[in-house]
């Protein structure tokens, strides 16, 4: 029904165009308003009468549909890649709050190789608020890296993507992540982990839902930095939910982090030792940081310490953009370890690995297992 109100829409709106200005139509909680592209309101009485009886017919229908998870498209071209993509790209949105109307954007990529068997990956970038698409890290496209011309940037197919022998969902989460939004304006506030993890269990029960097939197909759920630590936690979820016997089943077999964060207290306090010792920062800056912070390099008490890691963030933070780092976002969980471990001991595997700027085609796998935390 709402593929065939979508072609009805496309049939019968393009007939709104009156000239050179044209029409678009607002649906939303006031009547239906009608703007020409440059936004300025019409009368409707400009507007040709036919097409008004056919749009008080379907608009209806449109907004009875809106509250229902939208049909997902196919997508078989991108601007700036030449041809038919080679592997299947699904995108579409699904409601995780009635109340405030937010809805997460997802890429759905499926498997290269076999779909109907293939693992199925639920992959999250970090920040929180940034957004993967499918050009960042596994994803099956990747930009043509050339001086710009002024022209459209040009895409080119991963031949490392991750789709070769898995169906990836790239998510766009938390909300204002991306394409990811809400229609009201409180669903832009209090955005923290537990919001960010139940929001992402219902986003998952929802497509499974509408992606039956798919629910025997092994599952995990990956992410990278700051999604590195709500991975195990959202995994931690569907494994409370399978022992609880709810529906639908999710197939969960483990998760994947790379870079992950655990907690800011654990890593910014390793930064300083780590920067010294892949040669970033000099001998005799490390030297002053041991002398003056004594180990401890987060919230400096002392002066002499406060300027040496003033010294030390001048010198290796730079311009960062692709993150919206201007969304109020609280970090609820001290600490990832705990859902790590409550993981593993469940039987769960999982994979935790560092990208590695200087061999990016390697990376370092560490088995928890292994890991001794007495």
């Amino acid at each position: 029904l709402a593929g065939i109100t979508d072609r009805f829409l496309m049939t019968h709106l393009h007939k709104l165009d009156t000239g050179n200005l044209g029409y678009y139509c607002t649906f939303g909680a006031e009547l239906y308003k009608v703007h020409d592209r440059r936004g300025k309101e019409k009368p409707l009485d400009t507007m040709d009468k036919a097409s008004l009886v056919l749009l008080s017919l379907v608009v209806p229908l449109v907004l009875l549909l809106l509250p229902l998870s939208r049909p997902a498209s196919v997508v078989t071209h991108l601007p700036g890649f030449h041809g038919r993509l080679p592997f299947r790209l699904e995108t579409g949105y699904v409601g995780v709050d009635e109340e405030t109307g937010a809805e997460l954007f997802y890429y759905f990529v499926e498997s290269e190789r076999s779909p109907d068997t293939d693992p199925v990956i639920l992959w999250m970038t970090g920040g929180p608020f940034c957004s993967g698409m499918v050009f960042f890290e596994v994803g099956p496209m990747k930009f043509v890296l050339a001086p710009y011309n002024g022209s459209l940037p040009q895409l080119a197919y991963n031949p490392y993507s991750w789709s070769k022998t898995t169906s990836i969902i790239l998510l766009d989460s938390p909300v204002g992540t991306g394409f990811s939004y809400a229609r009201d304006v409180e669903g832009y506030h209090d955005i923290g982990d537990f919001s960010f993890s139940m929001h992402v269990l219902i986003f998952l029960n929802k497509w499974f839902t509408d992606h039956p097939h798919y629910q025997s197909n092994p599952f995990f759920v990956g992410g990278s930095s700051y999604a590195g630590k709500m991975s195990p936690i959202i995994a931690q979820h569907i494994s409370q939910e399978i022992e609880l016997g709810k529906q639908p089943k999710i197939n969960l077999k483990g998760y994947v982090v790379g870079n992950p964060v655990t907690g800011s207290d654990y890593d910014d306090n390793f930064r300083v030792p780590y920067a010294h010792g892949v040669g970033i920062i000099s001998d005799q800056l490390y030297e002053a940081a041991i002398r003056n912070c004594k180990g401890s390099y987060i919230r400096p008490t002392d002066k002499m310490c406060a300027r040496v890691l003033n010294t030390f963030q001048n010198g290796t933070i730079g311009e960062f953009v692709r993150c919206k780092k201007s969304i109020p976002y609280t970090s609820e969980v001290p600490s990832s370890i705990k859902y790590h471990f409550n993981l593993t001991s469940r039987g769960y595997r999982s994979l935790v690995f560092r990208w590695s700027i200087y061999s990016p085609q390697y990376f370092t796998c560490v088995d928890l297992n292994s890991v001794n935390a007495s």
